[in-house]
C-alpha cells in the first residue's frame, strides 16, 4: 500500500546481494509467488488502436502529465471497474519475467537504476534473497501484479491470481504454492480465499502475509480520500505525481473505498475524522465536530461535494462515489466471510515501533473551517492536517494488521515501515525459516498462534505481552 515514500538516494549504503540466475533450478523448494500491494505493480497505458504501450506508473521524473493522461478514471457502477477517461486506452500490466519484472523495480529506468532510488525498489532486494536462497525465476518464483486501482475482488483480477497459482503449480511439478503478499495484496488474497476456497486449498500450501490492512487504515485513508496523498516532500515533489492529482484519482477507486476503516470492528479506540467548524449565525461558534467510521460517509459527501477535475478542456464532477462505497461494503462482508483451509498454514508479519497516522483533525480553534469543501484544499492554504498517531509502520496500524481472524501458525511485530518490511533482513530472515530456504534458522520451532515482536536487533524475538 501507499506509504513512507520519500524519495531517497542513498550514495553510502550498505552492499546487497548480487542478482544471480539462480542455482539448482529450484530443486528442493516450494514454488513461491509474491503478490503487491497499493501502488506496488507498473502499469502500462497501451494504445486500443496503435497497441503503443507508455509505463504510466511509476514514472519518477516528470510524471505529472502521463499520471493525468492515463490513469485518471471514471468508475463504471455497471461493471465495477474504474475505467480511463480517454477511450482509446487500457490500464495493463506487464508479465516479463513471469511476472516478476511489474514488482521488482517500479521505475526501471536507467538513472533510477544508476542512483539507486530506493522507494522504487518494491520487490526487488527479496528476488534477489530468494534466487540466493535457490529459487528460479518460471519454475520456483513468480510474480502477480495487477491494476491496484481496481476493487480486491474484480473478476479480472481473481482470475489472474487463479492463472498464475495454477502456472506455478504446474512449473514446479505440481507443488503447492507457498503466497507472500504485500499491503493491499493481502486483502486481495482474502477475498480469493473467500470466493474460490476450493481453488486456493488446491495450490496453496502456506500464505504469509505482510503488513496487510486487515480492518484498513484510518488516518492514511481518511486522509487520502480527502486531500490526496503526498509521496515526496521539498524539490523532489516536482519530479513526482502531486497530491492533487493523486487525489483525483483516488477519489475513483475501488481499491482506497475498501481500505476504510472497518466500522464492526472492536477498535481499542474509534478512528475519528475531526473538523474544528466555523458555524454560521451572529456569533460564528466554533466548534469541535467528530466523524467516526460510521457516519464519515456524511462528511466525504460534504466535503467532495464540489469536487471536479479538468481534463481535455472539460470540467468532469468528482463528488464521493456512494456506487463505489456500496461495492466497497459488499468486499468487506465478502473478506468478513473468508474462511482458511485446514491445509494451509497462514503467518502474519505487520510493523511496530512507527508512528502511524489514526485520527486527522482539519482546521484549529483558532483557524476554524467554514465550508466543509475548504478541507479538500487544506494542503493548498495555511490549514494543515494534525495527525495523531498510533503504533504501527507508518501506514497501517498494528490493530488493524494483527486482526486477520485466523488460526495463524505465527504473528510477528518488526520495527520497520510499511514498504521497509519488504528489505528488511529480519523479514528475510523469517522468510527462509518459514520456507525452509536457505540457512536453518537456530531458533525452536514457532507454536500455533504465537505472537512476538521482532523490534530490537539485539533481542531477534520478544515475546509480546
Amino acid at each position: 500500500m501507499f506509504g513512507d515514500c520519500g524519495l531517497r538516494i542513498p550514495w553510502l549504503r550498505r552492499r546487497r546481494r548480487r542478482r544471480r540466475s539462480g542455482g539448482g533450478g529450484g530443486a528442493g523448494v516450494e514454488p513461491v509467488l509474491l503478490v503487491s500491494g497499493m501502488g506496488g505493480s507498473i502499469l502500462n497505458a497501451r494504445s486500443k488502436r496503435s497497441k503503443r504501450e507508455l509505463r504510466a506508473w511509476v514514472r519518477v521524473f516528470l510524471a505529472n502529465l502521463e499520471f493525468k493522461k492515463y490513469l485518471w478514471s471514471m468508475y463504471n457502477a455497471d461493471t465495477g471497474y474504474t475505467e480511463p477517461l480517454d477511450s482509446d486506452v487500457e490500464i495493463c500490466v506487464p508479465e516479463d519475467e513471469y511476472g516478476l519484472q511489474a514488482i521488482d523495480i517500479l521505475d526501471p529506468s536507467w538513472w533510477v537504476k544508476l542512483l539507486r532510488v530506493t522507494d522504487v525498489y518494491h520487490f526487488h532486494d527479496m528476488i534477489d534473497m530468494l534466487v540466493e536462497c535457490g529459487y528460479e525465476k518460471g519454475t520456483t518464483l513468480f510474480g502477480y501484479g495487477y491494476d491496484f486501482r481496481q476493487s480486491s475482488r474484480i473478476e479480472k483480477t481473481m482470475m489472474g491470481l487463479k492463472e498464475k497459482l495454477e502456472t506455478a503449480y504446474k512449473a514446479s511439478g505440481g507443488q503447492k504454492v507457498n503466497v507472500i503478499s504485500h499491503s493491499m495484496g493481502g486483502l486481495l488474497v482474502r477475498c480469493f480465499m473467500s470466493l474460490h476456497n476450493d481453488v486456493f486449498a488446491m495450490y496453496v500450501n502456506k500464505w504469509i502475509c505482510i503488513a496487510c490492512p486487515f480492518q484498513g487504515a484510518p488516518g492514511c485513508i481518511n486522509d487520502s480520500l480527502l486531500t490526496g496523498l503526498q509521496f515526496v516532500y521539498g524539490f523532489e515533489s516536482f519530479f513526482f505525481v502531486s497530491r492533487w492529482n493523486m487525489h483525483q484519482l483516488l477519489v475513483e477507486c475501488p481499491s482506497i473505498y475498501e481500505m476504510l476503516p472497518y466500522s464492526n470492528f472492536k477498535w481499542n479506540q474509534q478512528p475519528l475524522v475531526q473538523v474544528w467548524r466555523k458555524l454560521s449565525g451572529e456569533n460564528e461558534e466554533v466548534k469541535l465536530q467528530e466523524y467516526d467510521a460510521t457516519n464519515c460517509v456524511s462528511l466525504f459527501e460534504e466535503a467532495l461535494r464540489d469536487n471536479k477535475l479538468d481534463y481535455n478542456g472539460k470540467s468532469i464532477p468528482l463528488p464521493f462515489n456512494y456506487s463505489i462505497f456500496k461495492w466497497a461494503t459488499d468486499t468487506r462482508q465478502i473478506l468478513d466471510n473468508a474462511q482458511l483451509p485446514s491445509a494451509v498454514s497462514f503467518y502474519n508479519i505487520y510493523g511496530i515501533s512507527l508512528d502511524t497516522p489514526y485520527n486527522v483533525c482539519y482546521g484549529s480553534e483558532s483557524s476554524p473551517i467554514g465550508d466543509l469543501s475548504e478541507i479538500c484544499h487544506t494542503m493548498m492554504v495555511h490549514f494543515q492536517p494534525q495527525y495523531e498517531y498510533v503504533d504501527g509502520d507508518g501506514t497501517v496500524p498494528t490493530e488493524s494488521a494483527k486482526a486477520d481472524g485466523f488460526a495463524a501458525t505465527a504473528r510477528v511485530g518488526i520495527k520497520a515501515s510499511h514498504r521497509g518490511l519488504l528489505n528488511d533482513e529480519r523479514v528475510f530472515q523469517l522468510l527462509k525459516q518459514w520456507l525452509g530456504a536457505g540457512e536453518k534458522s537456530r531458533q525452536q520451532p514457532m507454536s500455533t498462534s504465537k505472537v512476538m515482536d521482532f523490534s530490537q536487533e539485539s533481542i531477534p524475538f520478544q515475546m509480546a505481552p
